[in-house]
């Protein structure tokens, strides 16, 4: 910040500026005025590649035909774009100091006198070693489902958005992707299917983890991959929802599935959790580790325990055997604090969820903010955010809290959110194996500042000054802090002090007329400045200041305008060989509904889906008592939905279809609607809710297993009606709750049931 006397003498500079001695004036459309002087090499200044956008980057000059201005030695920053022609013969000045900070102010010379900014120093040295070495930025598919919608995109837009997500020197580029094994439970925004159903059962190619593990290898071969399980199916469990009953089988399950993405795959998975969120087992991480050497997977590195740092910490330094056999210590939404018995422990630290915050420009200031303080407040080398992509409908929980949005495969739209960018300043400008220097930390008037280095010469400077009500993430609450105006002057010291050039990449978030998300401002040369340089920053902005030069802010044409999902959507399910086992669109919340052939039909119901499922997972969340999957516009209110139905259990077997179910994820227990019920022991029953403890009408009907039915349900307004095969069952019943909501199938319990010809159709 200025002195007050800076600031006079600087207005008193600017009218005397106006008409300097041997200045013409040149009239420019957008601008008010350029001046220029017969000497106007020694005016520093830096253009952003002539998109006309300015930032508070001047060069400050020893010697020479130095500007002064009554005794304050400043410089004036003109708003226009200079040429690439005028910045290369900047860069051949003496360089003395850089002034840097947003882009886009008013249109007027800005006065930086940075040689009387009363700002502080920070020094960036390698000269007594350096720091931890930095393990990636990554991100979370799964707990659960949150990229179900995600496959269903038409070409080209898929690979549009798996660009965004993996490509390096792209978009966000990740360097970690970490999944759900797949548990057939509910694990917050719908179930992932299992490898393993049942006990004798094994198929590797269930559900979309596998495909997007190797989309995402495709892209970077280098990425490390980490899987997790949130829920466990039910054998496991020997009839208890606790997957430590039998610790050598549930090993068993786990190394399954790592030995069959490489067999199936040819995926080779990093590291492997224990539970998430969910209370660890010490003979089982011990046994895990046994089973995984057995198999020759030595190279798989155990991550404990996925919850909080205690009691995981404190077991481990308690047991050595324990200490050994784990790798990672995985802390979930640290709020940027470690404790200490974690770090006596000597093993890596990651926070191995965190984020989880709405992806706009709030979310994307709470993660600038962590990937930096994670490490400069808690040395943690790893963050990885939940989730990786918010492809999965609106109004499940925790919506749009992805990297960015993909939720329209049926029109193609997506959005390519302000966390994509916050992550290309860190993950395009270093790499897993780098090391972060010892002098990182926070800036005097808030913020914070880390730098890492590839050992080979390669310096990565990242700079964030989030405020608090531009950074605050979903969880843990974030105690009051204060981010003012600052000048932050920097020191290159040791193998660093050399460097001639620095590539400076620059966000702003807030404000639209303010905001600029991963803009590449011109480089910042060093060459004779000793290694110094100063930065002026403002709030909520994000710099990036390396070495280098591969950045780049990719981009695609702009995809498909937003739709909402099709008033009529129709699936027969007639596909032979589906690529996927889940049907298009279709969200299971609970249970698994997958693609099935009935090879003794060859028939109009040889194609089906089918639930799966014959007994309850060992659950995360709140799973229902009742199967259920939905699909549809959560706004639709008055629609007709028709399904061919099939019950296979008989007595006690029993199907349903719904409309206006207004609740799913972990709240799927308590969901509401119009619920449509057949049985097998003969009757039908209307229910208010999933539950069926809000009845609407019941009765008896000619119904047996085993037997294709058509079921239609009508709503409109306050009243509802059903049809058998055509027939009418019930008439005009009056419904109140809910106004609005999906469409569903399901069945009464976990069982296996068929449905086919799905129809719906809303008045949109």
């Amino acid at each position: 910040m200025r002195s007050a006397k800076c600031a006079e003498s600087g207005r008193e500079a600017t009218e005397n500026l106006r008409k300097p001695a041997g200045a013409t004036r040149e009239s420019s459309p957008g601008f008010p005025l350029k001046l220029r002087r017969p000497h106007d090499r020694n005016l520093a200044r830096i253009q952003d590649g002539g998109t006309g956008v300015r930032s508070r980057l001047a060069l400050l000059h020893h010697g020479g035909d130095r500007t002064r201005l009554l005794g304050c030695q400043c410089h004036v920053t003109h708003t226009m774009a200079e040429s690439l022609f005028q910045a290369s013969r900047q860069r051949q000045g003496k360089v003395m100091t850089a002034a840097a900070g947003s882009a886009g102010r008013a249109a007027v010379p800005l006065l930086l006198c940075a040689l009387l900014a009363p700002g502080g120093g920070y020094v960036l040295d390698d000269s007594d070693g350096l720091g931890l070495e930095f393990d990636g930025v990554g991100a979370v598919s799964g707990g659960g489902a949150t990229s179900r919608l995600l496959v269903n995109y038409p070409e080209p837009y898929r690979s549009e958005i798996l660009d965004y997500l993996f490509k390096p020197n792209f978009g966000a580029s990740l360097h970690i992707l970490k999944v759900e094994i797949g548990g057939d439970g509910q694990t917050t925004d719908g179930t992932e299917p299992s490898h393993m159903h049942y006990e004798l059962d094994e198929n590797y190619f269930r559900g979309y983890e596998w495909w997007l593990m190797k989309e995402a290898k495709k892209r970077n071969p280098d990425i490390i991959l980490i899987g997790l399980p949130w829920s466990f199916p039910g054998w496991l469990g020997k009839g208890f929802n606790w997957p430590y009953v039998n610790l050598h089988l549930t090993a068993y399950y786990v190394v399954s599935w790592i030995m069959g993405a490489k067999h199936y795959h040819d995926l080779d998975i990093d590291y492997i959790g224990i539970w998430n969120e969910r209370s660890f087992d010490i003979s089982y991480i011990k046994v895990l580790r046994k089973m995984l050497n057995y198999q020759g997977l030595q190279h798989v590195k155990i991550i404990a325990s996925d919850n909080l740092w205690e009691p995981i910490s404190a077991a481990m330094l308690l047991d050595t055997e324990l200490l050994k056999v784990i790798d990672v210590i995985g802390a979930h939404y640290p709020g940027t604090h470690s404790v200490k018995e974690a770090k006596l422990t000597g093993k890596k630290l990651w926070s191995s969820e965190d984020f989880s915050t709405p992806n706009d420009d709030v979310g994307a200031g709470c993660w600038a903010r962590i990937l930096n303080q994670n490490y400069v407040n808690g040395y943690m080398t790893s963050t990885i955010a939940w989730n990786l992509v918010a492809s999965y409908y609106d109004n499940l929980p925790y919506e749009r809290c992805g990297l960015m949005t993909a939720q329209e495969p049926w029109s193609g739209h997506y959005i390519v959110e302000s966390p994509i960018w916050v992550s290309a300043h860190t993950t395009q400008f270093t790499q897993p194996g780098w090391y972060y220097l010892k002098t990182v930390g926070h800036l005097e008037k808030g913020g914070s500042y880390v730098a890492l280095t590839d050992g080979l010469g390669n310096l990565t400077i990242i700079v964030e000054t989030m405020s608090r009500r531009q950074s605050e993430c979903i969880r843990p609450i974030l105690p009051y802090f204060n981010v003012s105006k600052q000048f932050a002057t920097f020191f290159l010291k040791g193998s660093f002090s050399e460097i001639p050039e620095l590539q400076v990449w620059y966000t702003k978030l807030g404000k639209s007329s303010e905001r600029y998300l991963f803009k590449q401002l011109d480089s910042l040369w060093l060459r004779d400045s000793d290694g110094k340089f100063t930065l002026e920053l403002q709030e909520d902005e994000l710099f990036t200041l390396t070495t280098l030069t591969t950045g780049r802010k990719g981009s695609y044409p702009l995809p498909p305008k937003s739709q909402p999902f099709p008033c009529t959507y129709t699936d027969d399910f007639d596909d032979d060989y589906p690529y996927f086992s889940e049907a298009p669109n279709f969200a299971d919340q609970t249970g698994v509904f997958e693609y099935y052939t009935n090879i003794e039909d060859s028939g109009e119901h040889r194609f089906t889906l089918r639930q799966v499922l014959n007994q309850r997972p060992i659950t995360w969340a709140a799973d229902a008592s009742n199967t259920i999957s939905i699909i549809g516009d959560y706004k639709w209110s008055n629609m007709t939905i028709r399904c061919d139905v099939y019950i296979e259990t008989p007595e006690v077997g029993g199907v349903f279809i719904a409309g206006r179910v207004n609740k799913g994820g972990t709240l799927i227990r308590s969901a509401q609607g119009i619920f449509f019920w057949i049985f097998a022991n003969g009757s039908y029953r209307v229910t208010g809710d999933l539950a069926g403890w809000i009845v609407y009408a019941a009765g008896r009907v000619r119904i047996m297993e085993k037997t294709w039915y058509t079921l239609t349900l009508t709503i409109k307004g306050h009243l509802s009606s059903g049809m058998l095969d055509g027939k009418s069952l019930w008439n005009n019943t009056h419904v109140l709750f809910p106004k609005n909501g999906w469409a569903a199938i399901g069945t009464h319990s976990f069982e296996f049931a068929q449905f086919d010809n799905f129809h719906v159709e809303a008045a949109c």
